[in-house]
């Protein structure tokens, strides 16, 4: 049996046992290797190199240095001893034919003297284009010539060499010409999960193949049988090795076919370099992806805007929450401060969420205003967050901004509610005296007193009931509709007692009209307003008083007077106006679209209504 070392001797020219994909291979594999490797850039400057090259060239180069170009070694010479110039060697040849070479001979002076004669083999590494992007040497020293084989203890030498190629990590093995295999190392076994038998087993030791999409793999197929076969190295295959325990292996064959003095095939080398971490890291690499476009479609279809800004408030990333919210599209912000959104009054946030952020802090929920494109402001509720890098720096941030606009207004109604219901709660306890105290001025019994009472706080009740909604049979809610001369009535029907000279209290005079369903409620807010005032300070606080209501239309415009006489005397209210006052003003400023005014005069109150007739009549 021809064993691995006689294998190798033999074999003339020795095949490149790496390609382009050496780059892909890990330095600690690099340096287990038996010969020099070293590759060069487009430009000739040495990318890397192996533990082997540096031994060869008797120095370790740096990496990358401008002034070591092609080549290592201190010094070369051809075969003749004549000096080659770095630029004009081996190296720089085939990065500039981009054609290959194979064990040309060279001598390489070291740096202490001494010089070798070494075999260098040369390949292009060439882009899809077929632009030389930079080429790989694999250079060995020349053996020595002696007149037989020597041999320590018999075969001590292939003993040594065997011992070497079993403790290298990589997965190693040799065929004959047939295929069948002649040795394999350790590790090799480990990758295959059995120990093939040699010489009866072929192409490969492992138990099942298969190709990277899971297609079966005959053992005859393979890429050791193709290289055989064609009698040419095999480079740029990947296939799956499947253990007897059912366990399976990724991994890139290396095959070699070699060669006797004569040009006959002997046989070929094989290295398997395992893939496993690589294929693991690339699912975690794709399961990240794909939770990355997870997240991202989420970010995306936010309702709220997410933003994200470097260390130096630089927007970085804009979703189409924030082009709905703020009005930029992402082409219009990205690369801006962040600070086109912070009203000027509102600049020195931005510094003291940035030092927060730098020191790693979160900041949750954080009440501010912004700005829009078109210069208007919004309310937002803002929570930024840092964002880190792989090693766990701070890089940026992430914003999510909500329009909290709506709640702000909702807030806002909610508290003129509150206030309302409290001025109203007030006005029922007034009214509920006032009516008492009068119905006792013309009352001379209890059972007459409690009648007079109970009338007027029912006339209050049904003016009430007027100005709530009523529920259809299929549970719509329609706005009760009715004149404004009725409404006008029924509110101030508890006061409707006649006065002295059994005078009536309340006259309404001009032209009356339908309103509209919607606006019952405002009108009868109004006019219980008034009513209200009138019974605690003006006209209606006393028997003698009354009020005249006057409505006129002019020019499509409706016109109410309200006009208190015969009351106590008044003066004109000082200081700031109550609730009631702006309330009322607010209410026909903004339900009725009209206008309001106050006069106070020696003989009562004259307050005028003013509004477009097509706003409060119905159709």
């Amino acid at each position: 049996m021809t064993s691995f070392v006689d294998q190798m001797e033999s074999a003339t020219p020795l095949p490149v046992l790496l390609d382009e994909r050496v780059l892909d291979l890990p330095d600690r594999l690099l340096d287990l290797l038996p010969v020099g490797v070293y590759v060069c850039d487009h430009a000739g400057l040495i990318v890397r190199y192996n533990r082997a090259a540096a031994d060869l060239w008797g120095w370790s180069p740096k990496v990358g240095d401008p002034t070591v170009r092609f080549c290592g070694s201190f010094r070369l010479y051809g075969v003749k001893g004549v000096l080659i110039p770095h630029p004009k060697c081996p190296m720089a040849d085939v990065l500039t034919t981009g054609r290959g070479l194979r064990d040309q001979e060279i001598v390489i002076e070291r740096p202490d003297g001494t010089r070798i004669i070494a075999f260098v083999n040369i390949e292009a590494i060439k882009e899809s284009s077929g632009r030389i992007a930079g080429a790989v040497n694999v250079f060995r020293e020349k053996p020595a010539q002696h007149s037989g084989r020597l041999h320590l203890n018999g075969r001590g030498r292939e003993r040594d060499a065997d011992a070497i190629l079993q403790s290298l990590p990589v997965a190693v093995y040799t065929t004959d010409a047939a295929g069948r295999i002649t040795f394999y190392n350790e590790a090799a076994a480990q990758l295959w999960g059995v120990r093939p038998e040699l010489g009866k087993s072929e192409f490969c030791g492992s138990w099942k193949m298969y190709w990277p999409d899971g297609t079966p793999l005959p053992h005859h197929e393979c890429p050791m049988a193709l290289a055989l076969k064609e009698k040419r190295p095999i480079r740029g295959m990947e296939a799956i090795a499947e253990r007897p325990d059912g366990t399976r292996v990724p991994f890139i064959p290396y095959p070699s076919p070699l060669f006797d003095a004569s040009g006959a095939l002997i046989g070929a080398v094989n290295t398997l370099v395992d893939i496993t971490d690589r294929h693991e890291a690339e699912q975690r690499l794709r399961e990240s992806e794909a939770r990355y476009r997870g997240i991202a479609a989420i970010v995306e279809s936010s309702e709220d805007a997410v933003v994200t800004k470097d260390l130096n408030g630089i927007i970085t990333t804009w979703n189409h929450g924030a082009m709905r919210l703020f009005g930029y599209t992402a082409e219009e912000v990205i690369g801006k401060p962040i600070t086109i959104l912070i009203p000027a009054e509102r600049h020195d946030e931005e510094p003291s969420i940035l030092a927060r952020i730098r020191r790693g802090e979160r900041i949750d929920h954080y009440e501010t205003v912004r700005q829009r494109k078109d210069g208007s402001t919004v309310d937002i509720s803002l929570t930024v967050s840092p964002v880190k890098d792989q090693e766990g720096r701070i890089v940026g941030a992430s914003k999510i901004a909500r329009d909290i606009s709506e709640r702000r207004l909702a807030d806002q109604q909610q508290r003129l509610l509150l206030r309302e219901m409290d001025h109203r709660v007030k006005n029922l306890f007034a009214l509920a005296s006032g009516v008492v105290a009068l119905s006792a001025r013309t009352a001379s019994t209890p059972e007459q007193l409690a009648s007079a009472v109970r009338d007027r706080l029912s006339a209050l009740a049904r003016a009430h009931a007027l100005t709530l909604p009523v529920t259809s049979e299929g549970g719509k809610r329609i706005e009760q509709s009715t004149t404004l001369h009725a409404l006008i009535r029924t509110i101030l029907s508890p006061y409707e007692r006649r006065g002295e000279a059994d005078k009536a209290r309340v006259a309404i005079i001009g032209p009356d009209l339908r309103l509209a369903g919607g606006l019952v409620t405002t009108f009868a807010l109004l006019l219980h307003e008034f009513a209200t005032n009138a019974a605690k300070y003006g006209a209606l606080s006393i028997p003698a008083g009354h009020i005249e209501i006057a409505c006129s239309e002019a020019d499509g415009q409706f016109a109410l007077t309200w006009r208190e006489r015969g009351g106590p005397p008044i003066d004109s209210p000082t200081g700031s106006e109550g609730f009631g006052t702006m309330l009322a003003r607010a209410t026909v400023k903004d339900q009725l679209r009209g206008e309001i005014s106050r006069e106070w005069e020696p003989d009562g109150l004259t307050i005028r209504l003013s509004m477009a007739k097509e706003r409060v009549a119905s159709e």
